[in-house]
């Protein structure tokens, strides 16, 4: 069993930055590739970054290359999405995921586990 608790969002303005967070319990955390999905309004939700257990292997979405970067703390037992440059299409809920399934990862329907979801909007 994993929870994950996600924090960070908020409202900012086009060319700010922000810091989501997650923090997951259990105790194998680093047997899951964690990754970061949103849902924009009426939209689907979609991959956005992810990261292997290790941290060796990163995933980014189109929309997300050079501007968002994932991290992980297996000691803290948590994952970080620093996102720069944001845009008003980048508003969304964003979600924190974990899976198992390195295969499937960039599909939400490989993902057991998700957090409640924090707001991002990107507004001036």
């Amino acid at each position: 069993q994993v929870q994950l608790v996600e924090s960070g969002g908020g409202l900012v303005q086009p060319g700010d930055s922000l810091r989501l967070s997650c923090a997951a319990s259990g105790r194998t955390f680093s047997n899951y590739y964690m990754a970061w999905f949103r849902q924009p309004p009426g939209k689907a939700r979609e991959f956005v970054a992810g990261v292997s257990g290790g941290g060796g292997t990163k995933d980014y979405s189109d929309p997300a290359k050079g501007r968002f970067t994932i991290s992980r703390d297996n000691a803290k037992n948590t994952v970080s999405l620093q996102m720069n440059s944001l845009k008003p299409e980048d508003t969304a809920v964003y979600y924190c995921a974990s899976t198992t399934s390195y295969t499937l990862r960039t599909s939400r329907n490989a993902y057991g586990y998700w957090g409640q979801g924090t707001q991002v909007t990107v507004s001036s």
